[in-house]
């Protein structure tokens, strides 16, 4: 099979660059355009140079239709307004979408799906391997252990995030509640301030914090009766998350339609 033709949306941006460089150096993929914001200044921009490469001739541009006619799939770590408009075009023009933005609404999500019955769409909060494999975990002790353990998940990252919780947090909230068999729009506790009340039995508590320049790092905490076990994980680079988008994209090149996400990727969807 020949090379898999990849656009890097948002690809004057820090994960932009980082799944450029992880294009470059990985096998069965090549560069097939550089999306970017209308009105950027980095318009024009050669993508590899952006990337700390040499120039590899991909310009900067803002016509995902025109760069999509020749392409296999996009990879899009962006914002929800570029990430749905994106979607119909990924859609309509039959490539592979990858999304790793956060921040996306109910609604952002149903429009997503929507587009499903006839696109490929590999969507994930996170697409590190020991993240999702974290989740797995989260699910597996949330079924064993009872609502007297209560469920509190903590996330930090730099300070230029501007979404909390991470989309990885909720990811994992999500996997704990499932876990339990309840939905996390019912039992999510955020944001305490104040006389706040005691905590509600049952309730998946998050925290968000923010500063310096932490790629990513999570906990989830069963606080038990005289007893707690906490299951963590660490980013130490964000290229992890491009090269886990890579892997996706790879993975979903030929499959049939469909809303994917990395446990499928990795294999971990029955667990």
């Amino acid at each position: 099979m020949s090379d898999m033709r990849l656009i890097v949306a948002g690809a004057g941006g820090r994960m932009g660059r980082a799944l450029t460089r992880a294009i470059a150096e990985s096998k069965g993929a090549v560069l097939a355009g550089a999306l970017e914001a209308p009105g950027s200044e980095l318009l024009g921009k050669d993508a590899g140079v952006l990337a700390g490469l040499p120039a590899n001739g991909i310009k900067l541009s803002a016509d995902l239709w025109a760069m999509s006619k020749d392409a296999d799939g996009i990879l899009d770590f962006t914002v929800p307004a570029a990430t749905i408009a994106n979607v119909a075009i990924a859609a309509e023009r039959g490539i592979v979408h990858v999304i790793g933005t956060t921040g996306l609404s109910g609604s952002d999500n149903a429009v997503i799906k929507s587009v499903t019955n006839r696109a490929v769409v590999v969507q994930s909060g996170n697409m590190s391997l020991g993240v999702n494999l974290l989740a797995a975990v989260v699910k597996r002790v949330a079924k064993a252990l009872d609502q007297s353990f209560d469920i509190e998940i903590v996330e930090t990252h730099h300070r230029m995030k501007v979404d909390a919780p991470s989309g990885t947090a909720l990811m994992l909230g999500q996997a704990a509640a499932s876990g339990r068999g309840v939905t996390l729009d019912d039992h999510s506790e955020r944001g305490r301030d104040g006389i706040t009340g005691a905590r509600r039995p049952g309730n998946i508590g998050f925290a968000s914090l923010r500063g310096g320049t932490v790629a990513g790092d999570h906990s989830v905490s069963f606080l038990g009766p005289f007893e707690r076990l906490t299951l963590s994980h660490q980013a130490e680079d964000r290229m992890l998350f491009a090269h886990g988008a890579l892997k996706a994209s790879l993975w979903a090149h030929g499959k049939q339609p469909g809303h994917y996400s990395m446990a499928d990727v990795l294999g971990l969807s029955d667990i």
